[in-house]
């Protein structure tokens, strides 16, 4: 059972932020999800193909339901990045393992200038949150990263937060488990700053689609080594105004 908690304080910024949430099959876990969106932000659920009827759960619930028919997880995100329209775009898992209220502080980060790409380094709470198999994918990935940018990350978690305009001009085009890990190499390689930031981890509501066995988890980290093996190639892009890259 997920902590009672209050409902998240609104955003202090009156500047839009939208939350895009990757769906498939979370209908159990939605209520919680978007209940703990900041008020004035935007919630865009990306429908990947759900048959519990969360999508019509979500936007009963007063989310905006995107829709995108291709399966993958990357297809998903992707979708909700060019619906979006916000200056600032948030992702975070539909699966009630990760708080969304937690990146009011993230967005807070790429506002004041403090870095261009937060992410989420995700730290277990609970018997299960993040088997060890998993885990040990991560951090493995997390090694090879280091190797390819130099950024010293510890995790490729999936929540964070970015300036859209510096996040479409990446050109990302993994639609699969290598979304997340493209979109910080391809970061790298472009001179955003990437920061990092502890948040707990929660074991997720429901089955897990990746992580939940050791197929999922090779075929995830498959699709990641094959993100790493691209050649480092720098987007036309100019990075928003804060600076350049910090390592």
């Amino acid at each position: 059972m997920k902590p009672v908690t209050t409902p998240p304080p609104p955003d202090p910024d009156p500047a839009p932020v939208d939350v895009v949430l990757p769906c498939l099959n979370e209908a159990e876990a939605l209520p919680w999800v978007l209940a703990r969106i900041p008020r004035g932000w935007r919630a865009l659920v990306v429908d990947n193909g759900s048959t519990d009827g969360s999508a019509a759960l979500a936007q009963g619930l007063g989310a905006t339901v995107v829709r995108e028919e291709r399966r993958g997880f990357g297809a998903a995100c992707h979708a909700g990045l060019l619906a979006a329209t916000a200056d600032i775009v948030c992702f975070c898992d539909c699966d009630a393992s990760l708080d969304p209220s937690l990146l009011v502080d993230f967005v807070r980060e790429v506002r004041e200038g403090g870095a261009d790409l937060v992410l989420g380094r995700r730290r277990p709470r609970g018997r299960g949150a993040w088997p060890a198999h998993a885990r040990a994918g991560n951090l493995a990935l997390a090694r090879m990263l280091r190797r390819r940018t130099g950024l010293r990350l510890h995790d490729l978690g999936p929540l964070r937060a970015a300036r859209r305009t510096d996040l479409l001009a990446l050109g990302l085009t993994d639609r699969r488990s290598g979304y997340p890990l493209q979109m910080v190499v391809r970061a790298a390689d472009t001179g955003l700053r990437v920061a990092e930031r502890d948040v707990p981890y929660l074991p997720r509501t429901g089955a897990s689609k990746v992580t939940g066995t050791w197929r999922g988890t090779w075929q995830a980290v498959r699709d990641m080594r094959r993100v790493l093996a691209e050649p480092v190639t720098v987007p036309t892009v100019v990075p928003s105004p804060q600076g350049a890259t910090s390592r």
